[in-house]
């Protein structure tokens, strides 16, 4: 009898959201030998939760390792080791979103940080669904009202040109708008990639809501931080933490001039991440958040750094309305 399963799936713990089955299917499982050995009557029927990790990892070198198996992964959730049931790297579109600070004392940088987007465009996967914000007091899309998203460079250039550097930073609020413009893409994989010369001074949202935001939300957040010496309003501690808790990269290049290649690095390092996934046990309490770390092992015990999802809240309440 063939077992068929519907994979209730958190990418990377969005609590109460769904994985398309066209995504789960390509998953590589290892709890079922006799579903691999009929992957063309394979089809997703019952209840099982997941937690779907997007992992990096590169080497001392800072250069992404390629061709890693399952076995080369290990996953500890508040401490204990979960078995992987899923595993995958696969080149996949993503959804991904582009915040620009178009605050005023950005006016100075703006030619390099845009032609550095635009060059994050040009090395990202063709099929990638990707969308502008621009904010300073305010945010405001980029791309035209009728339009989410888009793959199509001259729009995507248009989009980025729309702001003008003006005003304050309200950079809580540009988080918080992006995650949300994210949950319209269809896309499995979903990224936001953050640029800005300063701190908030401007949002609605706090800090600690943002973080709570992203604690909760699939999106991998890649920052990159180009301050001025001596800037008050520099805030490199909530760059670095968004990065961290989404476990994407925070950036602090020194020059603007290598913010090119930085963009360029954060698209290829989408286009290779690793999927990595388990069942999580039920919780203690309600959007309980829970701690995660993974390690990875390199042949000849090199050294590897690997960048995943360092925490989640898992919804209780969600786990409930499913029995």
């Amino acid at each position: 009898m063939n077992r068929r399963r519907l994979m209730r799936v958190f990418f990377t713990a969005g609590a109460g959201s769904f994985l398309p089955s066209s995504f789960a299917q390509r998953f590589k499982s290892t709890d079922h030998p006799k579903d691999q050995q009929d992957q063309s009557e394979f089809t997703l029927h019952s209840d099982v939760r997941l937690v779907v990790l997007d992992v990096s990892v590169k080497d001392r070198k800072g250069q992404f390792v390629p061709d890693l198996t399952k076995e080369s992964f290990a996953v500890f959730e508040d401490g204990k080791p979960q078995q992987i049931t899923v595993f995958a790297h696969d080149d996949l579109p993503v959804t991904v979103g582009i915040l620009v600070d178009e605050s005023f004392s950005m006016k100075p940088k703006r030619a390099e940080v845009l032609a550095a987007a635009e060059a994050f465009i040009r090395e990202s996967n063709p099929h990638d669904e990707i969308f502008v914000l621009n904010f300073n007091d305010t945010v405001r899309r980029g791309l035209p009202p009728q339009m989410s998203f888009s793959s199509d460079l001259a729009q995507l250039r248009a989009a980025l040109e729309h702001g003008v550097p003006e005003g304050k930073t309200a950079l809580n609020d540009a988080v918080e708008d992006g995650l949300e413009q994210l949950k319209l893409g269809s896309r499995e994989k979903k990224a936001l990639v953050l640029i800005s010369d300063g701190g908030d001074n401007a949002s609605i949202h706090t800090r600690r809501e943002i973080v709570n935001l992203v604690e909760g939300r699939p999106a991998t957040i890649y920052t990159i931080g180009i301050y001025d010496e001596g800037d008050p309003d520099r805030a490199p501690g909530l760059l670095r933490q968004l990065a961290e808790i989404s476990g994407g990269e925070a950036y602090f290049p020194k020059d603007v001039s290598a913010m090119a290649g930085i963009c360029r690095q954060i698209a290829d390092d989408l286009r290779v991440r690793y999927t990595v996934g388990y069942v999580p046990q039920a919780s203690v309490g309600n959007n309980a958040l829970r701690h995660l770390r993974v390690k990875v092992s390199l042949p000849g015990h090199q050294a590897a750094t690997v960048f995943a999802r360092s925490s989640y809240r898992y919804d209780e309440i969600a786990e409930q309305n499913e029995k």
